[in-house]
């Protein structure tokens, strides 16, 4: 993945560095840019590139495992999972975790319930079904 896809890191963000990961690595996974099979880079490598520490990428790999986007076995290294669809607890959790992260920005810039609520709906409506696969 280091001669592949990108990952960015933005400090200035209000989501954790192993969180923008995460992110990262699932989208890529969902729009089948990292393919089923595919080796993921060794945690060190990955921080490394990215200039962080190893505990960050091994959680953001640990939190992918753990929603079934990734397989890691020992000496196979980290790997896309076949079939990377999310079972249904495992889908509820994500989007619990994705739920509350954007709660706390929404909190971060001031906005109440009802603001964030309506954020929702606009973003349910402008994003076409098609995208919002498993």
């Amino acid at each position: 993945m280091t001669s592949g896809p990108a990952i960015r890191i933005n400090p200035s963000s209000a989501v954790p560095p192993f969180e923008q990961v995460r992110q990262q690595i699932a989208e890529l996974i969902r729009w089948g840019v990292l393919a089923e099979g595919q080796r993921l880079p060794t945690v060190r490598q990955l921080a490394a590139d990215l200039g962080l520490a190893n505990g960050t990428v091994a959680r953001a790999y640990q939190e992918l495992e753990a929603a079934g986007l990734v397989v890691t076995r020992r000496a196979a290294g980290t790997r896309v999972a076949s079939a990377a669809v999310l079972q249904p607890d495992a889908r509820l959790e994500a989007l619990t975790l994705r739920a509350r992260e954007f709660v706390t920005a929404g909190r971060l810039l001031g906005a109440g319930d009802d603001e964030l609520t309506d954020a929702l709906a606009a973003a349910l409506k402008a994003t076409p079904s098609a995208v919002a696969g498993p």
